[in-house]
């Protein structure tokens, strides 16, 4: 028992050093970025290419004074910014970022890449607790007695509301596919072609379902084109208006962490997760283990620069649009998909 709680223990405490060394080289990437893509310079005066800039952020956000405004509901203005960060780190979790290879330390066996490998409604668990996300936003624009920060937070329920039903019917097709909610079953049954020439990635016969579940995943990290509560030319700053210091910085980093384990999210249930286009790997052993966490791993990279690069791009919708986006054209196209899956499997052709 001690031995599976030490191996345990210490997956967990590698999946949260990476997920926190994720986001200041995601903060380092989304300036260099946004200056590559407005053709600036961006940080370039800490350190070689301002690679130290993050760890400045870091010490400037720490030191600074922590303001709480009169009026505030003390213990849910508190409590807010850390539902964020709990709730993107415990999602991380369930999703596998390699393939289980009978692996063993010590001779012990590890049981799979993942924290928690015998979490087989994984998928179900994710969704679930993603959902709560909405009330840190929720909590922490109602309770900072500003009308800014309670427009914010009523636009964030609002939004999350709308996209988890579409993000949520576009998964179906998913789970038929592949009849388990355990995502390294969702993994496994992306090996292969489909027609004999394409990656049997669910990207592919799936394409309106992977796009739908894409869109839904921006409107639900709140980043742009989606960031209607936080928008910063009509309400300030939003939801976290009143939030300075390391409150703010809870904010701030909850929004990366969620883009990595959306990332991931992704990579696991439309890109073939660590699986390789036309390349049957006999993942075995820990080189397997590392082979398949560096494929897993450049795929995340991939859609956290698809991030950046969607947010520096395209610009903000009204909100009206976004809800006429959400109910009429997202709901419809996630249904349609299922349908699509459906008939697909009955003539064979999945």
């Amino acid at each position: 028992m001690w031995a599976d709680l030490a191996v345990i223990g210490v997956k967990l405490v590698f999946g949260l050093v990476v997920l926190l060394t994720t986001v200041p080289i995601m903060v380092w990437v989304e300036r260099r970025g946004s200056a590559l893509i407005q053709d600036r310079l961006g940080p370039n005066r800490v350190g070689p290419f301002g690679l130290f800039q993050p760890v400045i952020d870091v010490v400037k956000l720490l030191t600074k004074e922590v303001i709480t405004p009169a009026g505030v509901k003390p213990l849910l203005y508190i409590l807010a910014p850390v539902i964020a960060v709990v709730i993107a780190l415990s999602t991380f979790i369930a999703i596998p970022i390699g393939k289980d290879t009978g692996l063993e330390v010590f001779g012990h066996p590890v049981d799979g890449l993942i924290v928690a490998p015998d979490l087989n409604i994984g998928l179900l668990y994710i969704f679930a607790i993603s959902s709560l996300a909405v009330y840190s936003v929720l909590l922490a624009g109602w309770s900072s007695d500003n009308k800014y920060a309670l427009l914010g937070g009523i636009r964030a329920s609002a939004q999350a509301i709308s996209y988890e039903l579409a993000m949520t019917i576009s998964i179906v097709g998913v789970l038929m596919t592949a009849g388990s909610l355990h995502l390294q079953q969702i993994v496994d049954a992306q090996g292969g072609v489909w027609m004999g020439f394409l990656p049997h990635w669910n990207i592919f016969p799936q394409f309106i379902g992977a796009i739908t579940f894409v869109v839904a995943v921006f409107a639900e990290t709140n980043r742009l084109p989606f960031d209607l509560p936080e928008a910063d030319s009509e309400l300030v700053a939003g939801y976290h208006t009143e939030y300075s210091s390391i409150r703010f910085a809870a904010f701030y980093m909850s929004e990366y962490l969620h883009m990595t384990v959306a990332s991931a999210l992704i990579t696991v249930l439309f890109l073939g997760g660590w699986n390789l286009p036309w390349i049957d790997i006999p993942f075995s052993g820990w080189p397997g283990a590392l082979l398949a966490m560096a494929v897993f791993s450049i795929k995340v990279a991939m859609l956290l620069w698809f991030f950046v690069w969607v947010r520096w791009t395209l610009p903000r919708f009204r909100y009206d649009q976004l809800m006429a986006l959400g109910w009429k054209v997202m709901i419809p196209l996630a249904v349609l998909n299922f349908l699509w899956v459906g008939v697909a499997m009955s003539l064979g052709y999945m």
